[in-house]
């Protein structure tokens, strides 16, 4: 049995869509459990579990997992997906090769800023494998990130658990032939397409902010330190107004081609 564990929050506006391809493309008996904080709870009629939950994302994760081991046997899988990621053609083939070889596949963002973690916006694994680890969303883990400062993020403590018990993972990467975005609207495997925050429209990546423009000098002399700072400030407001708006219009944009149903919306990005 496959269980699917994903996560929405404050707004269904993912949820038909994600569960109709899973519909679609997934060919083996699957599960589906979810939490569906802040949205109308008619939305779970189509969910096979759904838990009251509160909290940060990788703590909703992780709890849906436990639900799932303490009933599941071991060869059970486990595929964690965000709620605005869903499969766009069969993953099982990509699954059963990558678990021949490992015993976790997942996405890793490697364009963002070389993100070397496995990320759940798609990944899988055994019941057991989770149990033994042991399976672990949260941050903490460091690594260098931005501009080389040390950072952390969902799938930090997985990466860790990794390399503690000396296990290696299949890293399924980014197959866009045609980027709309630095790290948003990302096509993984062939398989896998994730929108990118899909419940947080607005937020800039570090993939993003690796972009921003460089500060202007002088900011450390006393003459020209106060205007330096100030139209560094200044210029990068104005840089990150100009991102969001142009992303949150890309998004929306893409959105509705999705929502609109069938593939076509596929074409401007592969």
């Amino acid at each position: 049995m496959l269980h699917v564990v994903t996560v929405h929050f404050g707004s269904p506006r993912w949820v038909e869509i994600q569960l109709s391809h899973l519909r679609e493309h997934i060919s083996v008996p699957f599960q589906t459990w979810t939490s569906l904080e802040k949205i109308d709870p008619s939305y779970g009629a189509d969910f096979d579990h759904v838990f009251e939950q509160r909290g940060r994302h990788p703590g909703k994760l992780n709890h849906l997992a436990l639900e799932i081991s303490h009933q599941a046997p071991d060869d059970d899988l486990l595929m964690f997906l965000d709620g605005d990621a869903f499969p766009i053609a069969d993953p099982m083939p990509l699954i059963e090769q990558g678990l021949s070889r490992a015993p976790l596949v997942a996405v890793r963002r490697a364009e963002n800023v070389g993100d070397p973690q496995p990320h759940p916006c798609f990944c899988v694994t055994s019941v057991g494998n989770w149990r033994r680890l042991p399976g672990d969303w949260s941050g903490g883990y460091t690594w260098q990130g931005h501009r080389g400062k040390l950072v952390t993020d969902v799938g930090g403590n997985l990466l860790r658990a990794l390399e503690l018990a000396e296990l290696d993972w299949v890293q399924v990467l980014r197959s866009n032939r045609i980027d709309l975005d630095p790290l948003f609207f990302g096509i993984y495997g062939d398989v896998i397409y994730h929108h990118g925050a899909g419940f947080r429209p607005g937020e800039l990546s570090r993939a993003y902010l690796e972009q921003a423009p460089a500060r202007l000098g002088g900011a450390g002399t006393p003459l020209l330190g106060p205007l330096a700072r100030e139209l560094n400030m200044r210029r990068r407001a104005a840089w990150v107004k100009r991102t969001q708006r142009a992303y949150l219009e890309r998004s929306e944009a893409i959105y509705a081609k999705i929502s609109a149903g069938g593939s076509d919306w596929l074409g401007a990005l592969k």
